[in-house]
């Protein structure tokens, strides 16, 4: 096992998680993909005058889902899709397939990501890093409505 050759923190800090602040965000999917919610979350964040805490989103759907991802490249999202498709084929002698050929792979897709995502808030922002983004991932190749749930815990100004 190695040590990390340095390795800092900052002094913690403390408040009391007095506010809860929820909203209902729906998304309307132009079919299977990426959907941008970090500028939708951030206000969420601004609008509940959240200063420190974690605001949580959930998904409430079993073909769709959530993720944190980078929000640089492209690509980089393509690269995902395509690998998710790898894993979960249409065509592979799915028994559920009540909706199509896509259904029974966009569960599988939805149970190798996440329903729900946790972000720390930090001085009133969301403590994302530099190139992390949030989004919702459409797994069904037609356009659907979803909704996601979303909650600040902590304090406020």
């Amino acid at each position: 096992m190695t040590s990390p050759k340095s390795v800092s923190r900052s002094a913690s800090s403390a408040v009391a998680a007095t506010s809860i602040a929820s909203s209902l965000l729906t998304v309307q999917t132009s079919g299977a993909g990426f959907t941008d919610l970090t500028a939708e979350v951030a206000k969420f964040v601004r609008d509940a005058r959240a200063r420190e805490g974690a605001v949580t989103l959930f998904i409430r759907h079993t073909s769709a889902s959530l993720t944190i991802q980078e929000n640089a490249d492209p690509t980089v999202l393509v690269d995902l899709t395509t690998a998710l498709n790898r894993f979960a084929p249409e065509n592979a002698g799915w028994r559920h397939d009540t909706e199509g050929p896509d259904d029974m792979p966009a569960h599988i897709k939805t149970m190798l990501t996440a329903t729900s995502l946790h972000i720390p808030v930090l001085q009133g922002t969301l403590a994302l890093g530099t190139w992390q983004a949030v989004y919702l991932v459409e797994h069904r190749a037609r356009p659907h409505r979803r909704e996601v749930v979303l909650q600040f815990i902590g304090a406020t100004d």
